[in-house]
């Protein structure tokens, strides 16, 4: 039977609300934990999160029985963490079997020796939805905005959109095609030795002679086109040529002989999860030997919408923002929108979308949840004339500097006070971007699109989360210095 907070204390548990914190640490773990602690303790908040975890995630089920699971308040604070800390899963499941505060945040108290196992872990964590998770986030900002706002004052936003990187190599057509090549072949020769064909028993010492020709062609190119080569180029040309065609006939043969097999294999043992995975990895390697051929041996430009980046994470994207040190991304775009408390109204994963391409749908969408947001600022990429007109009714300042040569009175409204002073705060942005950056948006560890997206979102629901605890926890060591200057005061005055 799952749940998602035991609602009786038992022996060795450990009560949310008698949770002390070391003020003096200056480490990460504690303030997240002391904003999920706010959480807790705010009860119209709890009460709704908790509707919202049981109602998506808690199966269809009749709660008197079943196999008892991790209850949901276990996994949302073991997720939150994971991303905070910009931890893999070995980590979370060391620090939740292992360390004394993050246990009793999970209800152990210290006669409690519930140990979590690494699979649940992973298994639980995978749970979330991103549609819930900004449900999730649109409640954790609101009880932030309790703590930080001062009466009815509008909300004043900033968007702006950075690149999270994806898991994966620097794509070459030479690599791309050994990949899907090594897929495709270990997966086809375990198989057929779970099915007792004898085709495959050297399909090991095929991977390397593979292997072998692939490392030839690469180190032949790189001869070709390395210092002081030039004046043989001929020569290295068809000598690249050669590796290259003696590679991909390789392939080729290694192809013909997956799909005899894999038609075998549908007569005799069947397993459609197996076939649809190794077909996919046989389109990618066929694919990756037509445009090596293109190129190589006809000379020919692979057009950009035609490549693939990656055959295991293939939402990867290309990306060029011109920054300095940093020629190309791998990756998706992500915009998100702040507010000027530092929590983060909004976000969107921009596939194959440009900046100017999102913007009022941004506003739009962040409006929906804080219909309190009147003014915004973005850098120059989201301008379009189309955005500058359906802006200006949805707020009352549009901070969005035009391109070009600025007319009269486009010149007079980006000069003014209030334009230019927008424009200053505006880079403010940078700091919440850099935050999710080192608290988890790096590099996403997570599989497929929707892993991605999940990843995302649940590092924005965490940053949100650490921001309420940071100011919680000034809110507390202010409270102390004052307890601890009265005290100090009547001391003194009895001494007198």
């Amino acid at each position: 039977m799952r749940v998602v907070q035991p609602q009786q204390i038992t022996l060795g548990e450990m009560d949310i609300s008698q949770i002390v914190f070391d003020k003096r640490s200056r480490d990460d773990i504690p303030k997240v934990l002391r904003g999920l602690q706010q959480l807790y303790l705010n009860e119209p908040l709890r009460k709704a999160v908790f509707a919202l975890l049981e109602a998506e995630l808690l199966p269809k089920i009749n709660k008197a029985t079943g196999r008892p699971g991790m209850p949901l308040w276990t996994i949302f604070v073991c997720a939150v963490l994971r991303l905070d800390l910009n931890a893999d899963y070995d980590r979370i499941h060391e620090l939740a079997n292992q360390h004394g505060t993050l246990r009793q945040m999970l209800g152990h108290g210290p006669y409690n020796e519930h140990q979590y196992s690494y699979q649940s872990l992973v298994d639980n964590l995978s749970l979330f939805t991103p549609e819930l998770l900004d449900k999730i986030n649109t409640l954790i900002v609101q009880e932030g905005h309790v703590l930080v706002k001062k009466g009815d004052a509008a909300l004043r936003g900033r968007c702006d959109s950075f690149v999270v990187e994806t898991n994966v190599h620097y794509p070459t057509d030479i690599s791309l095609l050994w990949d899907a090549l090594r897929q495709s072949l270990t997966l086809m020769g375990r198989w057929s030795e779970e099915a007792g064909l004898s085709d495959w028993r050297q399909y090991r010492h095929n991977l390397n002679t593979l292997k072998r020709l692939v490392h030839a062609a690469q180190n032949q190119k790189r001869r070709c086109t390395s210092k002081g080569i030039e004046a043989q180029a001929d020569a290295g040309v068809d000598r690249v040529k050669q590796t290259h065609q003696t590679l991909l006939a390789r392939a080729r043969e290694s192809l013909d002989k997956v799909k005899r097999t894999l038609a075998v294999l549908q007569q005799t043992r069947p397993d459609a999860r197996r076939q649809q995975e190794i077909q996919g990895f046989i389109a990618h390697a066929e694919r990756q030997i037509e445009q090596t051929e293109r190129r190589v041996m006809h000379g020919e430009v692979i057009p950009h919408e035609e490549k693939v980046f990656s055959i295991f994470q293939p939402h990867t994207e290309w990306i060029s923002k011109g920054k300095a040190g940093v020629p190309v991304e791998l990756g998706v775009r992500v915009c998100v929108l702040e507010d000027a408390h530092g929590f983060i109204l909004h976000h969107r994963v921009m596939s194959n979308e440009t900046d100017d391409k999102v913007a009022v749908n941004m506003v739009k969408d962040a409006q929906q949840k804080f219909s309190d947001l009147r003014a915004c600022s973005f850098d120059k990429g989201f301008h379009s004339p189309a955005n500058q007109q359906q802006l200006a009714p949805l707020l009352d300042q549009v901070v969005l500097p035009r391109k070009g040569k600025l007319s009269q009175e486009n010149r007079a409204i980006e000069q003014s006070q209030a334009f230019q002073q927008a424009r200053r705060r505006h880079s403010a942005v940078e700091s919440a971007i850099n935050a999710l950056e080192v608290h988890g948006l790096d590099t996403c560890p997570d599989h497929g699109l929707t892993g991605f997206k999940r990843y995302v979102a649940l590092a924005v629901v965490a940053r949100n989360i650490h921001r309420i605890g940071d100011i919680v926890w000034q809110q507390d060591r202010a409270r102390e210095k004052r307890q601890q200057a009265a005290k100090q005061g009547w001391r003194n005055k009895q001494a007198a």
